[in-house]
């Protein structure tokens, strides 16, 4: 289990995450209030610590920052260099995207009868808050919105997205399981 102590900007985060999930809220409550608070954490970007915005070369990197001990949400921050995406992909659990740094196209898609139906795209800019749910939507691809620089985002889900198996979707309609891990086998400080 996790024990970090958290301080600061995320350590509010966090407490108000707690507080929230405290009083058991239904999903619509969940991301309408967590919606709110990581805006408020993503609109400053003078706390993420330097060991959780460094790219990599060739895929994006996923920094898990907090886990709650009860796992009834993680935090992380994703690092996208230049032209990086991800593949088609779902959650299986709520999520919320807010842009720290740079920006993100988000393609949202449908899948039926085993096809992958493209739907709605939107760039997510610094201060965005984006959303992602099987209630709501649950699949997308989110890429990099920049050719040339880093872009960071803080993602928050309903579980310890590191270890849930999800799932990656094909051009030909083939579904694969995954599990994402992390990037870091150790927690920050984040004091």
């Amino acid at each position: 289990m996790n024990r970090q102590i958290v301080a600061g900007k995320m350590g509010r985060f966090v407490e108000k995450m707690n507080d929230l999930l405290l009083l058991r809220p239904d999903e619509e409550q969940i991301l309408d209030h967590a919606s709110i608070f990581l805006g408020k954490l993503v609109e400053e970007d003078d706390w993420l610590p330097e060991s959780c915005t460094i790219p990599h070369p060739e895929h994006y990197q996923q920094y898990l920052l907090y886990r709650d001990p009860e796992e009834r949400f993680s935090v992380v921050s994703f690092v996208w260099g230049p032209g990086q995406k991800t593949p088609v992909h779902d959650h299986t659990v709520w999520g919320l995207i807010g842009m720290l740094r740079g920006g993100e196209i988000e393609q949202r898609f449908d899948i039926m009868d085993g096809k992958v139906i493209p739907g709605d795209t939107h760039e997510l800019k610094p201060g965005d808050v984006g959303r992602v749910s099987p209630t709501i939507g649950d699949v997308h691809q989110v890429a990099n919105a920049s050719q040339d620089e880093v872009s960071i985002s803080v993602h928050i889900y309903g579980a310890d997205i590191g270890r849930v198996s999800r799932h990656v979707y094909t051009e030909k309609g083939e579904t694969k399981t995954f599990i994402s891990g992390y990037t870091n086998t150790k927690l920050p400080d984040l004091y």
